[in-house]
């Protein structure tokens, strides 16, 4: 036997139940390297999780939205550019729709046939403008996002925009956020969000947002849920505060019922359709 190797063969696998999870490098079309992680599932539904400004998938908030999620379908969690562990920078919601669009296509290239995108906060911004401007999935959520663009009537938004648009914030964002944000404008200004929504259907679109948002006031949930046409449900949750801190259990797994049960529907209905041809 050689030196070094063991005097017994190694059983490999033996003792584990759940594969071990790895996290892959996905690559945007326009040349952005994007980390994901998968959580298996053992349906043939997936949510691609689209997490807020200057968080993560580590993030112990994200991570745990993601942990609940995966009770009831596969789960693709990623960073946005300027994020984390990806490359780039942030442009706050406009080319991260190509962000989107590499988690979307892992997620087909695991052999899901339902996926729903769900986001948060910015996020949800940017899973609105996806299913209105590109489309290719079953069903989209947003948890509180905003309804336009350049909202400062907040005090969490008139620092989130000091972050932003000053070098200094952007300096201390990279810091101590870990978030890596652009200095040059929008040129042109992308889709507000509302303007996205009236384009979302037929796929079918889930408003949720607390009544208790330090940021942005349900007003924006309104003006979505609003410029969308059907299929289109709208939830204000009383209590609820701001995106991945603020959700609770109760909640995840509420939007994780509607998304099984909105895109088992769609499926059933398509599955009829294409029989009914055959005939």
């Amino acid at each position: 036997m050689s030196p070094g190797l063991p005097e017994h063969p190694v059983a490999h696998n033996g003792d584990m139940t759940q594969p071990v999870l790895k996290t892959r490098t996905l690559v945007t079309e326009d040349g952005v390297p994007i980390d994901a992680m998968h959580l298996p599932g053992d349906t043939d539904l997936a949510i691609v999780l689209a997490h807020g400004f200057t968080l993560s998938w580590q993030h112990g908030a994200v991570w745990k939205v993601a942990g609940r999620l995966n009770r009831s379908a596969g789960v693709i969690a990623f960073d946005f550019r300027g994020h984390g562990r990806s490359g780039g920078l942030s442009t706050l919601g406009d080319r991260e729709t190509k962000d989107m669009a590499v988690a979307v296509a892992y997620a087909r290239e695991l052999g899901y046939r339902r996926i729903v995108a769900v986001g948060f906060s910015m996020g949800a911004s940017v899973v609105v403008r996806y299913a209105g401007l590109v489309g290719g999935i079953d069903a989209a959520v947003s948890v509180s996002g905003p309804g336009r663009w350049y909202y400062r009537g907040t005090y969490p938004m008139r620092r989130v925009h000091w972050a932003v648009e000053r070098r200094l914030g952007r300096m201390i964002t990279r810091r101590w956020l870990n978030t890596r944000v652009s200095g040059g404008r929008w040129n042109p200004v992308p889709m507000p969000p509302a303007e996205a929504a009236a384009r979302i259907a037929p796929i079918p679109l889930l408003v949720v947002h607390g009544d208790r948002d330090p940021y942005f006031p349900v007003e924006h949930a309104h003006q979505l849920y609003e410029a969308a046409r059907e299929p289109k449900e709208l939830w204000v949750v009383p209590g609820f505060g701001h995106a991945e801190s603020g959700s609770n259990d109760a909640l995840l797994d509420r939007i994780a019922a509607w998304a099984d049960k909105t895109t088992a529907a769609r499926a059933d209905d398509g599955d009829a359709q294409a029989e009914a041809g055959a005939a």
